[in-house]
């Protein structure tokens, strides 16, 4: 029984009563409070339990312990706390007796700042890897203004050292909703963070955690030796070294210089893990953009090197050396860089009418001389990467739905490297990054049979509908089975009708967020969205969401577990009553 001599009590119940009966329900300020009686002590608690709000005072008291009975959460009575840390604490009442009168206090001061202590149950929800849990407490921080950082942070260093395998695709994920997060509105951008959390726990789950290795003591290190030294590291795979050059550059160099040293390694050898290890490197940066270079870029960079070191390297394939040795057409182009980046110094390139298509030719070689007459003709890695990121964007939105459905994640791989190259260009001006353009313009090429035929896009027209009628049409889609075509003509008719693009990513982004969404699924709209913001033209955009879209309609509905979850969370944070009858 705790009582307080400063705070101010109010009369809830008579002891006589409360001995007599053992437990009380009680209001005070509006709340309901359980009073129980128990061992010659009086006790006060939330009537809710925090788990899911099931009334205590249905509960039982034996041995100073509470016990819920929706799912047997336990609780010391003293002080509230739980047994389980899937139940969370019990909010308790210091208690004064004055004669046959029990009062309480029933705004006591927290014993922890609300933000604080849901920083603390988001680190255990990530640690048990409790749905619910980290649900609540993404609510609860949101609610006290860090929605966003706080969350990111918090999972950021918690997958950076509890996976040995390094970034994966928790990471990855918690990578991609951070930037889905900036174009979703309300209580999106909750579901956004949670997914992101929740993803990153999962993929931890059960994994050993991770020793970082030291930087060299030196710092006179010269950079090119640095990078001969890493690169040396990642090709006999060997990732202790490969760590610590990475932790020594992350200590000498720019940003700028670490990303070199990254995305060399990177593009080393072709296309490694289908385009993931590309990919997550550069995720892995722009996680850094968003908590910051300082305090977290070793961890986070780090924690990308098992990618580099354990990559399976695509030259080692036979789909990229049979029927047409494509991996030797890169290298060939790899050999001439030299004397293609001097032939196109200070000249300004310009994209071909038609080279996206040439991008989309049959012939491999084709497509390699069209490359590299390109950066001869002074194309720069960024705008080389465009060109091939829309030539990758056509493969998904083309896609034939009479292959097989995993085929779906092949056009896919290609879309979110050609992308991430893209993007990694902006981070570092390494000519090296040209060899991720061959790399994705290949992998382009081999997806050629997935467009056989070419699934028809809708032809842009006028449409006086109300936009925000298609948009609602266009989650219903989402509802039901294989409605691939009907997504893309509903994007596509958004934009006849003058729709707001903005809302229109609204509307995809809660279609996400609302599903069991795949890894997949996630990268695809994350990609969209900034192959939208990279373009400049309608039709690009309206390519890029048309072609996000009918991925998303091809992989919706989902039995949208997480979603029961997160209304869950939802509710409770509200003080509705989940036992009560809908």
């Amino acid at each position: 029984m705790a009582t307080d001599t400063t705070a101010e009590f109010v009369e809830v119940a008579s002891l006589s009563d409360l001995e007599s009966e053992g437990r009380a329900l009680v209001s005070a300020d509006g709340q309901a409070i359980a009073l129980f009686h128990h061992e010659v002590e009086v006790y006060a608690v939330d009537n809710r339990c925090p788990h899911m709000g099931f009334p205590l005072t249905r509960g039982t008291v034996d041995d100073g312990i509470l016990t819920c009975h929706w799912h047997h959460a336990r609780f010391e009575l003293e002080r509230g706390d739980t047994f389980d840390p899937w139940a969370d604490d019990v909010q308790t009442f210091p208690v004064r007796i004055d004669g046959d009168t029990v009062s309480l206090d029933p705004d006591p001061e927290p014993t922890v700042p609300p933000e604080t202590r849901w920083r603390n149950r988001l680190a255990d929800g990530l640690q048990e890897d409790l749905s619910l849990v980290m649900a609540k407490a993404v609510i609860g921080l949101d609610d006290h203004g860090e929605g966003f950082t706080t969350p990111l942070e918090t999972a950021v260093r918690f997958g950076t050292r509890y996976r040995n395998s390094g970034w994966g695709r928790g990471l990855t994920t918690l990578g991609c909703t951070a930037t889905i997060y900036d174009h979703v509105g309300g209580r999106d951008k909750r579901r956004a963070m949670s997914t992101g959390v929740r993803e990153v726990a999962d993929d931890s789950a059960g994994e050993p955690p991770r020793f970082e290795q030291r930087a060299f003591e030196s710092r006179s290190i010269p950079r090119d030796r640095l990078l001969s030294w890493f690169r040396e590291s990642i090709e006999v795979r060997d990732r202790a070294g490969s760590e610590r050059c990475l932790l020594t550059a992350i200590a000498t160099l720019p940003p700028e210089g670490v990303a070199e040293l990254l995305f060399t390694a990177a593009t080393d050898h072709r296309y490694m893990d289908a385009g993931h290890t590309l990919d997550f490197v550069n995720t892995a940066f722009e996680v850094l953009d968003h908590v910051g270079w300082e305090g977290h870029a070793d961890a986070v960079l780090a924690s990308t090197v098992p990618r580099l070191t354990g990559a399976t390297r695509s030259e080692e394939l036979s789909s990229w050396r049979q029927p047409v040795d494509i991996a030797d057409l890169c290298a060939d182009a790899e050999d001439l860089l030299p004397d293609l980046v001097a032939a196109g110094e200070g000249t300004e390139w310009h994209r071909p009418e038609g080279f996206v298509e040439t991008l989309l030719s049959e012939d491999p070689h084709t497509v390699i001389d069209a490359l590299t007459e390109a950066i001869a003709a002074g194309a720069t890695v960024r705008e080389l990467a465009d060109a091939v990121a829309r030539a990758a964007t056509r493969r998904v939105a083309y896609f034939a739905t009479n292959n097989e459905f995993n085929d779906w994640n092949t056009v896919h791989h290609t879309f979110t490297y050609a992308n991430a190259v893209h993007r990694a260009a902006a981070k570092t001006d390494t000519r090296n990054l040209y060899r991720g353009c061959f790399d994705g313009a290949m992998s382009v090429y081999r997806d050629r049979f997935l467009n056989t035929p070419r699934a028809p896009l809708p032809e842009p027209g006028e449409s006086d509908r109300d936009p925000a009628t298609i948009r609602e049409e266009l989650l219903e889609s989402f509802d039901e089975q294989g409605q691939v075509e009907r997504a893309a003509r509903l994007v596509s008719e958004h934009f006849d009708a003058g729709g707001d693009p903005t809302d229109l990513k609204r509307t995809l982004g809660r279609g996400l967020l609302r599903e069991d969404a795949g890894f997949h699924t996630i990268q695809s709209v994350e990609a969209a969205f900034q192959r939208f913001d990279a373009v400049e033209s309608e039709e690009e955009r309206r390519l890029a969401l048309v072609a996000t879209a009918r991925y998303m309609a091809a992989h919706f509905p989902t039995r949208r577990r997480n979603e029961q979850t997160f209304s869950i969370a939802t509710r409770l944070h509200r003080g509705e009553r989940l036992h009560e009858a809908e």
